[in-house]
């Protein structure tokens, strides 16, 4: 039990990192992790060891985030996106783009660099806040549109104009930091 207190202890601030970006929210991150500590003290039987140490922590703390967020969402900052359309930057009244994108090469071997993965959290944790929550709740934690709404108390149409907004700006950061930097960084 002790070396497990110690293991965890390791991995607080890696946890505190993922809470924060998710959460946004200091206290309400600081909770969630504490709240994962817990349930890893009380039942280390259930770590079978067939994943790493922190993946395992990672699914309980995923629990816990949305347990924060169903507890907290009505609090969650719903101030309203700075109006500067970004679709109106990248594209033409017709739809087409502005200016084509830059090739991006094989997406698939960047996602295994590590430098990709800390350019595109820095890249989430830029977008506008509703925006931010919005992508996080449905694509990171993999919340189920309805839930979603009803946390932010947001209409689907609204949700999914969010979220397209918010695939644009990581696009476009995206493409700023990486795919047209020779040494990617924000």
């Amino acid at each position: 039990m002790n070396d497990l207190a110690h293991l965890l202890q390791d991995l607080r601030e890696p946890l505190m990192r993922y809470a924060r970006k998710q959460l946004r929210n200091e206290a309400w991150a600081e909770d969630a992790v504490s709240e994962t500590m817990m349930v890893a003290l009380e039942k280390p039987q259930s770590f079978g060891g067939q994943s790493q140490l922190k993946t395992w922590l990672i699914g309980i703390l995923k629990h816990k985030l949305i347990d924060q967020i169903r507890r907290h969402g009505r609090e969650i900052s719903s101030t309203r996106e700075d109006e500067d359309d970004i679709d109106d930057l990248l594209f033409h009244p017709d739809g087409h783009w502005r200016e084509a994108p830059a090739e991006w090469g094989n997406p698939e071997a960047s996602l295994g660099q590590r430098q990709f993965i800390t350019v595109l959290d820095a890249c989430v944790e830029h977008l506008p806040g509703q925006q931010g929550q919005v992508f996080m709740m449905r694509e990171w934690l993999g919340l189920e549109t309805e839930e979603v709404c009803q946390q932010l108390g947001i209409s689907s149409t609204n949700l999914f104009v969010l979220l397209h907004r918010a695939k644009l700006r990581l696009r476009e950061c995206l493409q700023t930091h990486w795919f047209s930097s020779p040494r990617p960084g924000l």
